[in-house]
């Protein structure tokens, strides 16, 4: 049955490579929140980084743009909608006035394979809450022709997801939900957020487990059948999941860039993956018989961490698999099961005290006029081991508990940040729950390393330099749509006595 538990060897890989794979990953600093490997329908790994569980639905990001192509090909299979409709002609009332003819040329098709005309303005700020009217009538690169050069266009992937909506009568999550979910069992607890005129969210902000996830890939996997029902046209899953355009942007070929099909992307081995921003990752490999599923939040460095998960992945697991089951090792098994449930996020590592310590501890620091609208901060150490950054910015008063060389967690002080609505600032009090670290980076510094693990992820690292009675701090974010106010430099003084 779907997600039973077998060991790696009797999916023909060793437990000693799969208990390496994971702690590379730890090694290399990569915030994961899991790590499942299928063999089959059989899971041979399934690894949770504390906080998170099983059942911890996650945001995944641009995967949700996946869950829109397969929302497009049952439209088609309904007979609503053709690959060649031109996406124009599905949404004149959008448009305010005459398209460029390159514009009224592109098609579903085109949309699917990211081959547009090109990308528009991005949403967040915008006084227009509606991004399919936006991406008709804002600003656009119009660079190329329809149909001719492969570029990301998260915006079009909206469009095709409001597509979905109007034809279907549904929500996107209720449409996937009626049609393909239902029958999975699985995405129970399963949301997708709103865009501020009550659209889905679709390229950007379905919210799943990683086994809900697993289950979607497996009936992709299958090509539209499950327990075998057909739940899909077969076709057009295969074509989906192939190589219909070329992505690569680069001499080098990166792990995704392989190929595209209709946003989905290819990966080595004739395989194909959805791929989340901060890397929620979904790796299928049919000739295998494998899939992979991680989630994680690599914001600031999706690129190189995506490189290493993957190409360890292929390295250690895909290419060290044999066709037929190993022998027990029932020592290095009971040692993966070990550790697998002994996984955390990832904190900040490095110095656990220093001198400075004492020395500031409990003392106001007057910061000049800055960016972040910080007027001043108070480090407040319970010992060596755990502390509180206070602050005051343009809110008020605000207090960050952390722990040296691990996480506390608790939740992120800032107001206004989105909940249920992207884009649009909440006013009752909703703060998002988050993991805080801090480390001496030598005798005058510490870092102060804030990750955000809410249905919107994030993180941003705090740099304190002491000299004196001096202090220079640096602020540094990563996340899609809040933590603008922690970034920037200051420069500040302890008054004297």
């Amino acid at each position: 049955m779907l997600f039973d538990r077998i060991t790696p060897e009797e999916a023909g890989i060793k437990s000693g490579n799969v208990k390496k794979y994971l702690d590379l990953l730890e090694r290399r600093d990569i915030p994961m929140h899991s790590v499942l490997m299928m063999k089959g329908d059989r899971l041979f790994c399934e690894a949770y980084y504390a906080p998170f569980n099983k059942d911890t639905i996650h945001r995944m990001y641009s995967q949700t743009k996946s869950y829109v192509s397969v929302a497009i090909g049952l439209l088609i299979e309904e007979g609503k909608l053709s690959l060649d409709d031109k996406i124009a002609d599905r949404f004149p009332e959008k448009i305010d006035g005459e398209l460029p003819e390159n514009f009224k040329r592109q098609t579903i098709k085109d949309m699917l394979t990211m081959s547009t005309v090109g990308y528009g303005n991005y949403w967040f700020g915008n006084p227009d809450p509606d991004r399919t009217h936006i991406y008709f009538n804002g600003e656009r690169n119009m660079e190329r022709y329809p149909a001719t050069l492969w570029e990301y266009d998260s915006q079009g992937s909206q469009v095709l997801s409001n597509l979905v909506e109007k034809l279907s009568g549904m929500s996107l999550f209720d449409y996937l939900n009626t049609k393909i979910f239902t029958h999975l069992g699985t995405f129970k607890t399963a949301t997708i957020l709103k865009t501020p005129n009550g659209d889905s969210w679709g390229d950007s902000a379905l919210l799943c487990t990683p086994r809900d996830m697993a289950s979607f890939a497996r009936f992709v996997m299958n090509y539209g059948t499950w327990y075998g029902k057909r739940l899909m046209n077969e076709e057009y899953l295969k074509t989906a999941t192939s190589k219909v355009v070329d992505n690569r942007e680069a001499p080098r070929t990166f792990a995704f860039h392989h190929g595209y099909g209709y946003q989905i992307w290819k990966t080595e081995r004739d395989g194909f993956a959805f791929v989340g921003m901060g890397n929620e990752l979904t790796v299928c490999l049919p000739k295998e018989d494998i899939i992979f599923v991680c989630t994680a939040d690599c914001q600031g460095d999706d690129d190189t961490g995506r490189e290493y998960i993957i190409n360890h992945f292929f390295e250690l697991i895909v290419d060290e698999m044999t066709d037929t089951p190993l022998d027990k090792n029932e020592k290095d098994f009971d040692e993966l099961v070990k550790t697998e449930s002994a996984r955390v996020l990832t904190a900040l590592r490095g110095g656990a005290d220093s001198p400075t310590r004492e020395r500031i501890h409990n003392k106001t620091y007057i910061l000049e006029e800055n960016k972040m609208g910080i007027s001043e901060f108070t480090f407040k150490f319970n010992d060596a081991k755990s502390g509180t950054l206070c602050y005051v910015n343009e809110q008020g008063a605000k207090e960050i508990p952390f722990g040296i060389n691990h996480n506390v967690f608790g939740k992120f002080p800032q107001l206004g940040y989105s909940n249920e609505v992207g884009g649009v600032r909440t006013t009752d009090g909703f703060m998002y729950d988050d993991a805080v670290s801090a480390t001496w980076l030598d005798d005058n510094k510490i870092m102060i390393y804030v990750q955000i693990i809410d249905r919107y992820l994030g993180n941003c690292n705090m740099t304190f330099a002491f000299r004196d009675d001096k202090i220079s701090l640096v602020m540094r974010k990563c996340a899609e749509d809040f933590l603008d106010e922690y970034e920037g430099y200051a420069i500040g003084y302890l008054p004297c006595k």
